[in-house]
């Protein structure tokens, strides 16, 4: 882990809550994190916790109702819908159990999509270095001879492999993951793991990894715990 003093996302005092009916149900209350460049960190807790609004505000999915984001030495609080969405292209990779693939495309067009988005208008002139970009990243999560197949022709593991990929291409400087190896066998499970830290490490992103999983949290370098909207470091 680097120990740079300055962190890559600084989050202080993140509050969320959410109508329900003519009450409001507050679910994140005061969060505080900060996570540096090399940090693998789990975040646990029971199911409705919390830890996915966590994860959509940390990612600039969401905007929290109280509190201040930092991300990369940006303030990202009250950036507007397309600056959210141009920092989060530039800046944050994501990872889900859903995989989140588009069927319509295949594995190589997947993982150029968040370059694309990235790019904007220099995509063009970009192009031929962005398509070796996203060979290279598939080569390294051994999907080098399967680049050319849709998400249906890929088992479970290669297509998470694919979404890793995706998620890193952009060398983010940092990597948000839902429970990424929920829908995989134990063995490929572990596999895709260790190629997602692996890679995370190798790039400097800093990692929260949302599980229920005692063995994955294991394998980060710390864990918190969400409780009743707020965390608990353990």
């Amino acid at each position: 882990m680097n120990n740079s003093t300055t962190p890559v996302l600084d989050a202080r005092g993140l509050e969320k809550s959410f109508c329900m009916g003519a009450s409001q149900l507050r679910v994140l209350r005061g969060v505080d994190l900060a996570l540096h460049s090399g940090e693998v960190c789990a975040l646990r807790g029971t199911s409705g916790s919390g830890k996915s609004t966590l994860l959509h505000l940390l990612g600039l999915l969401d905007t929290t109702d109280v509190g201040s984001l930092h991300l990369a030495g940006l303030d990202c609080t009250k950036l507007g819908r397309t600056a959210a969405a141009r920092q989060r292209a530039k800046q944050v990779g994501f990872v889900f159990q859903q995989f989140q693939l588009l069927p319509e495309l295949d594995a190589l067009q997947n993982v150029l999509m968040p370059r694309r988005l990235a790019c904007g208008w220099s995509w063009w002139s970009r192009r031929r270095d962005e398509y070796a970009r996203a060979k290279q990243i598939l080569s390294k999560v051994g999907l080098s001879e399967r680049m050319s197949h849709r998400p249906t022709q890929l088992s479970g593991g290669e297509q998470q492999r694919v979404a890793v990929a995706r998620a890193l291409v952009s060398k983010p400087a940092l990597l948000l993951a839902d429970e990424p190896t929920g829908n995989l066998d134990t063995q490929t499970g572990n596999d895709v793991l260790a190629l997602l830290l692996g890679l995370a490490r190798e790039q400097g992103a800093a990692v929260l990894l949302a599980t229920h999983s005692r063995s994955l949290a294991d394998a980060c370098d710390r864990e918190i715990l969400l409780v009743d909207g707020k965390l608990e470091m353990l």
